[in-house]
């Protein structure tokens, strides 16, 4: 799990990308309702990827914030709200860089590695791996929690995937042009890292960027750049 940083006069930073978190109980001398707010949403996240959804209470949120139970219904109605919110914290500044189109610039390979690199870094061994994989587990007994996780990440991913296989196409990089109608083709080695990492890491460790190259090979042509 990703640590919180600690800024000047006991406020609670969002989680640390890419580092596991460290349960700390922030001060309570939170100022203002922006910091109470942030503090409660990382609490969140770290009681969700600990627990999964269906376990986690909203009372173990707020010992965790170090904010009264109470304090939680001023930001947020429910649980999955709250779960919504750091979904959206979380997850949909990454997606957004990950789903940029092409420049027009460079081979889809390159720029599909790229991102995928990006995820290897952000997403996996991360607590935002965690929360795909508690999607994974609980999402079939809690359809609302699947359907917004779609909506706001896998969607726009998936979206953005099309968009450069389209490019990798147009360059004559790709060798089969119906893979842009599915488009899961080409995230499937990270999302099946994310399961192996949860599971069977300490089995069998994957290598996952060797991995994607010769997952990338299957998909370019001759597995080499235009």
């Amino acid at each position: 799990m990703k640590a919180r940083t600690s800024k000047p006069g006991g406020e609670v930073g969002p989680p640390v990308a890419g580092q596991r978190s460290v349960a700390r109980r922030p001060s309570k001398r939170l100022i203002g309702a922006s910091e109470r707010r942030a503090a409660i949403v990382a609490a969140g996240l770290d009681e969700f990827t600990a627990k999964g959804f269906a376990a986690t209470r909203l009372d173990d949120v707020a010992r965790r914030a170090g904010v009264a139970k109470g304090t939680i219904y001023l930001y947020f109605k429910d649980k999955e709200a709250l779960f919504e919110e750091l979904v959206r914290t979380a997850l949909g500044p990454l997606v957004a860089r990950l789903a940029n189109p092409p420049t027009g610039e460079g081979s889809a390979r390159d720029a599909v590695r790229t991102r995928a690199e990006l995820f290897v870094r952000e997403v996996i061994g991360t607590q935002r791996g965690d929360l795909l994989r508690m999607v994974i587990a609980e999402g079939g007994r809690f359809p609302a929690l699947a359907d917004f996780y779609y909506r706001e990440v896998v969607s726009r991913g998936l979206a953005g995937m099309r968009k450069l296989i389209e490019y990798g196409i147009a360059r004559g990089e790709i060798r089969n042009p119906e893979i842009a109608a599915h488009p899961q083709l080409m995230a499937a080695p990270l999302v099946m890292a994310v399961i192996w990492q949860g599971l069977f890491r300490t089995q069998a460790p994957l290598d996952t960027a060797a991995m994607l190259r010769v997952h990338l090979d299957l998909i370019f042509t001759d597995g080499r750049t235009a």
